[in-house]
């Protein structure tokens, strides 16, 4: 099959450092190389893929310093895309609703992944005016602002087993890797590592939007000695960083899409101790890849009997449920019924495909 995956120019894919939309169509895209499929990456010039590259910017605008207006990019983005159709028997794109007037005037062979939040008031009325755009869903959850748009299916993140190497002895450290901001719940997870009396270790980013949270709420309560704050880690370090640790802490405090982190983390063999909120019920196995708790004192309880998790089986439930081929034979799956233009599915389970009629959305907002 003739695929165009076309990817956000934020990060490279796959990104160098944090970047989670990027990091996915990487996975996808190189899993898709490897089984056969004739892909195109449109993407920024930096990035590294067995694909044939259409570099639409020289680098990743995140890291690029003469970068002023990212939207002037990704018009050029779409320009490109539209420019070389014909050359496509499906077009995925990874750039939520940027597309959605030009593909519906071209009436292109397209599907739309949607990567972030959608519990946001702004986007039912573009929602409901692009009620037939085709889109998947990353988690059950994350359908529930729009459960009326046109679900294609829900395809849960996948990445390739040979990333990370499981590290099956007991570690020294309770870790945090990702983002800090308010949502995701950086004060609790120190507060959980203090109420159990373990070292934490924090290796993540903190954006611009974010710097007066951080100063503010997080850097105060750095000053312990059980404490420790990386900062931003590179994919390189990942391993080590979650392998040699005891559990994995997301105190999440919003309906978080999916949780990349999740699953970079059980695939290490590293137990998760998180707060049941959106897509975390649908990636964590309650005894079996982590604990699900309701509070900082019901996590420092998880933490003090994470032995009772098995790091081998935590692995074999990502390996059973989170790999880079069940992820693209589920797209697969859904691209052969986008280009035979039949009626939608949705994912019930993972990798199994079923009918379901969806209502229609309503006229009144």
């Amino acid at each position: 099959m003739r695929i165009a995956q076309v990817s956000p120019l934020y990060e490279s894919v796959p990104p160098r450092l944090y970047g989670g939309t990027e990091r996915v169509v990487s996975w996808l895209t190189e899993e898709l190389v490897r089984q056969g499929h004739e892909v195109s990456l449109f993407a920024s010039g930096d990035s590294l893929t067995n694909a044939r590259l259409v570099p639409v910017c020289p680098k990743a605008l995140r890291l690029d310093p003469n970068c002023i207006d990212p939207l002037a990019h990704h018009i050029h983005l779409l320009e490109q895309v539209l420019q070389q159709k014909e050359e496509f028997d499906v077009i995925h794109f990874h750039i939520d609703y940027l597309h959605f007037c030009l593909s519906r005037r071209e009436e292109l062979p397209q599907l739309t992944t949607l990567h972030g939040r959608l519990d946001i008031p702004d986007l039912v009325p573009l929602y409901r005016e692009f009620s037939e755009m085709p889109v998947v869903s990353i988690s059950y959850a994350q359908r529930a602002p729009l459960p009326w748009v046109n679900w294609q299916g829900t395809v849960h993140h996948g990445m390739p087993e040979d990333r990370f190497v499981p590290g099956l002895e007991p570690g020294k450290y309770l870790a945090v890797l990702g983002r800090i901001s308010p949502e995701k719940g950086v004060d609790r997870a120190i507060e959980i590592a203090l109420g159990a009396e373990m070292p934490l270790k924090i290796a993540a980013k903190v954006d611009k939007t974010d710097r007066e949270y951080f100063e503010a709420r997080i850097k105060p309560m750095l000053d312990h000695e059980l404490i420790e704050f990386l900062g931003e880690i590179s994919d390189l370090e990942k391993n080590e960083f979650l392998g040699n640790a005891t559990a994995f802490l997301f105190p999440i405090n919003w309906s978080e899409p999916f949780g990349i982190v999740l699953i970079e983390a059980i695939a290490c063999g590293l137990p998760v101790v998180a707060y049941p909120l959106g897509s975390v019920p649908e990636i964590i196995e309650e005894g079996v890849s982590g604990f699900l708790v309701e509070s900082v004192d019901d996590a420092v309880k998880a933490v003090k009997n994470i032995s009772k998790i098995d790091r081998r089986k935590c692995r074999k439930a990502f390996e059973r449920r989170f790999s880079d081929r069940r992820m693209a034979h589920d797209y697969l799956t859904i691209y052969e019924r986008i280009v035979k233009r039949e009626p939608q599915p949705i994912a019930l389970t993972d990798g199994d495909l079923r009918w379901m009629k969806l209502e229609p959305p309503s006229s009144t907002t």
